[in-house]
């Protein structure tokens, strides 16, 4: 397998299409905005002429009022990734979206069932106890260690706190334990590209991206989502673009300046983050600069 990344803007549709086209490959999208029906102008989702260039997978896959989590991504792409082998293809995987990317070269779920028992003593400590009985209670049963989780956010807390007591295991041991279970591509070969550009042309990007998005006609899109029901989706209403559409919609106060500049600011938080996760969660096998005006010939990924 070969894996094509970088950060919101960088390019990474159209480059991903000229390697596929000269490498007798198809292109797996892990971009986790792109499986809504729908979404198509605030996600820069493919068009239908750059797909008809090259097979994609991962696009459309549900409504937007439908929830797509990372277990049923890892059963799509093992089943897409096979079928693309079984006709002597190679696979190209795409998109931003880290949690799913990750999914590729490490486990991204536990298979930790947690019973209702459970949830309703965590929820009781919670409510009688607040954060600080939460976090008692783990530090007590885990003997001091370092849990490398942030204490102050419930969200963390609570399910670690749960897998300590449906498991009895402290959370080094259940970090241990995941790290080296199975995930569908263990032992897959996967050769990794990231792109990058500098901070200001990514901005300018950015700024450029998001005023075609609006003149294409973004808000429109939205209030057709909001008819759809995209609200009962937090993944897909949350998302930057469609957040920003949908309070403007609802606020009469704000004026379209206003909404391209949140977009715009709200996209280049992104990024930033983007680069840090890029940094500290795979080990790349290449890294390519397109500010240099790169060639598809240079992207070589080395030899899976």
């Amino acid at each position: 397998m070969f894996l094509l990344t970088g950060p919101t803007a960088v390019g990474k549709t159209e480059l991903s299409i000229r390697w596929a086209e000269q490498n007798n490959a198809e292109i797996l999208s892990c971009d986790s905005l792109l499986f809504y029906k729908g979404m198509d102008i605030g996600t820069a989702k493919p068009s239908a002429k750059e797909r008809s260039r090259v097979t994609h997978h991962g696009i459309d896959l549900v409504e937007s009022c439908e929830q797509f989590d990372i277990g049923r991504y890892l059963e799509y792409s093992k089943k897409v990734v096979e079928d693309i082998w079984s006709r002597e293809k190679k696979v190209l995987i795409t998109g931003g979206s880290g949690f799913y990317l990750k999914s590729f070269f490490a486990p991204v779920v536990d298979t930790i069932v947690i019973e209702d028992s459970v949830k309703n003593k965590v929820d009781q400590i919670f409510k009688f106890e607040g954060l600080d009985g939460l976090v008692q209670e783990l530090k007590r049963r885990n003997q001091g260690e370092d849990f490398q989780i942030d204490l102050n956010n419930p969200r963390r807390v609570i399910p670690s706190l749960e897998r300590c007591i449906q498991t009895g295991k402290s959370i080094r041991a259940l970090r241990a334990e995941f790290e080296s279970s199975d995930f569908p591509f263990k032992e897959t070969p996967c050769c990794s590209c990231l792109l990058s550009r500098s901070k200001s042309l990514l901005h300018k990007r950015v700024s450029k991206r998001a005023q075609e998005m609006l003149e294409n006609g973004l808000v429109e899109e939205v209030e057709k989502l909001i008819e759809l029901g995209i609200k009962q989706n937090p993944s897909a209403a949350n998302s930057i673009g469609y957040r920003e559409s949908i309070e403007f919609l609802e606020n009469s106060e704000m004026d379209e300046m206003q909404l391209y500049e949140k977009i715009v600011t709200n996209t280049n938080r992104l990024i930033k983050k983007q680069g840090t996760w890029f940094r500290t969660q795979i080990q790349w096998d290449q890294f390519v600069d397109l500010d240099t005006g790169v060639e598809v010939v240079d992207l070589l990924f080395g030899s899976p």
